[in-house]
């Protein structure tokens, strides 16, 4: 089995414009208050369509093909920025080992669990659920690609009316490839203790599946819109997210043309969340990077707002025994200005390919190459009509979820909880790894679910 490790690509050249294929191009127009009805007329003065805006962050998304609109819009209405919008590769590809498990009985525990998944006993959710934390009742937002609603571990944890899509043509549950980079994050969060497969790590907790990508890619533009409605109140006509999770980034120069006011308007949309005490949690990124000294470099979503950012951890040679799970990952990025917390993301870095067998429940094994056991085990897309099949995969892209999850087991045990509160809790709850006190690998320390949803 070939290990292929991509893991370490900057998105720094990953980025086009979502015009660069098309007549019509799209634009982010930031107004410079409120968007009113004078920058909607000022967007059609221009030639341009609007197709989203949201009053009180000022941003609207624009097609137009009017090879000037950028230059008219900006002189008929009060806009501090207009924007092409940019379509970049947020996902870089992982390494993934996929398991097919059609038809998978019931069992008197889930079947991968406890011998085969090793996260949610890194962070001590077994304890936390015996205390009640399950999540139960807790709105997390996944802004990812397409979820496989019908999962057999998922089908029960997804607000169908509330998901929705962001990219146009592809409906919040369409996605390509057997992966479905969505669908692993989703069961981190909350696969259901079914008897069958995986475990999430709140496991009671309700998924709303905000698609923004489509094989890893997207535009800023879709971002953007997925967290201002996963963030906004169902009476507000949004999906009234009370957690939202992006496993997605990218690393931007800060001079590059045209990022500066992007990233603004992502800023401003993670900003917003703010308002209505929603919880923004982004993957610190995988290229193995210093956020504290990058120069004009700039991590996004990691970097973006006031939410909060997450390292990865894996441990080297779980199926020999290891039990190192706050081990820091070998591709993570960190920095003490940027990472708040750490939690499991799973490695690849365990030399060889020499072949492990771990123990299944109630009976039989799994076996694969002794490196596979480190990374992180969940749900996947997988092929044919299959509604059971899991893959192994790595990245600080599995270790958001699973704050993202513990944030959801504090909520629920501390309803009304304050954003401060929420963030303070996480952070003062962690397990202190590495240097005393917060340190650039893991932040306030490694994400424990107990301490976090039983501490008073």
């Amino acid at each position: 089995m070939k290990r292929v490790v991509l893991l370490t690509l900057v998105a720094l050249l990953a980025v086009s414009s979502v015009a660069a294929a098309q007549e019509s191009r799209s634009y982010v127009l930031q107004a410079a208050g409120k968007w009113t009805g004078a920058h909607t007329q000022a967007v059609l003065a221009a030639g341009g369509t609007l197709t989203f805006s949201h009053d009180n962050t000022g941003l609207g998304i624009v097609t137009s093909a009017n090879p000037d609109f950028a230059a008219q819009a900006a002189r008929f209405g009060k806009f501090s920025a207009v924007t092409p919008d940019m379509m970049v590769q947020w996902q870089q590809p992982t390494p993934t080992v996929s398991l097919e498990e059609a038809g998978v009985p019931a069992n008197p525990d889930d079947t991968f669990y406890p011998y085969i998944q090793w996260a949610p006993q890194a962070v001590h959710a077994p304890e936390a659920w015996v205390a009640g934390c399950t999540g139960s009742g807790v709105r997390v937002a996944v802004l990812d690609g397409g979820i496989h609603s019908t999962h057999i571990d998922l089908v029960d944890r997804i607000d169908l009316a509330a998901s929705t899509s962001f990219v146009p043509g592809f409906a919040f549950n369409q996605d390509t490839g057997m992966f479905w980079h969505g669908t692993h994050v989703a069961g981190i969060v909350a696969a259901s203790y079914n008897h069958i497969g995986t475990v999430g790590i709140a496991p009671e907790a309700t998924i709303i599946g905000v698609k923004v990508l489509h094989d890893g890619s997207g535009s800023f533009g879709a971002v953007i819109q997925g967290i201002l409605y996963a963030a906004t109140p169902i009476s507000e006509g949004g999906a009234g997210a009370q957690v939202i999770n992006m496993s997605l980034g990218a690393v931007f120069n800060k001079n590059l043309k045209g990022a500066g006011p992007l990233v603004a308007a992502l800023n401003k949309s993670v900003n917003y969340a703010d308002r209505f005490g929603v919880l923004v949690v982004s993957a610190a990124g995988n290229d193995a990077l210093d956020l504290d000294h990058t120069a004009n470099l700039i991590a996004v979503p990691a970097q973006s707002g006031s939410g909060i950012a997450v390292s990865a951890t894996g441990p080297m040679g779980f199926a020999l025994g290891a039990t190192n799970f706050s081990r820091i990952a070998s591709y993570t990025n960190f920095g003490t200005s940027a990472v708040n917390v750490a939690a499991p993301g799973g490695d690849f870095a365990l030399p060889g390919e020499d072949l492990c067998t771990l123990a299944r429940v109630p009976s039989g094994s799994v076996t694969v190459p002794c490196w596979v056991f480190d990374m992180v085990l969940s749900t996947s897309r997988g092929s044919g009509a299959s509604i059971s099949s899991y893959t192994w995969a790595a990245g600080t892209s599995m270790a958001a979820p699973a704050v993202a999850a513990v944030a959801a087991m504090i909520i629920q045990a501390n309803p009304g909880i304050s954003l401060g509160a929420l963030k303070t809790r996480i952070a003062q709850s962690a397990d202190d790894e590495g240097k005393v006190g917060r340190d650039p690998f893991y932040g306030s320390g490694f994400v424990n679910a107990y301490k976090a949803c039983t501490a008073r």
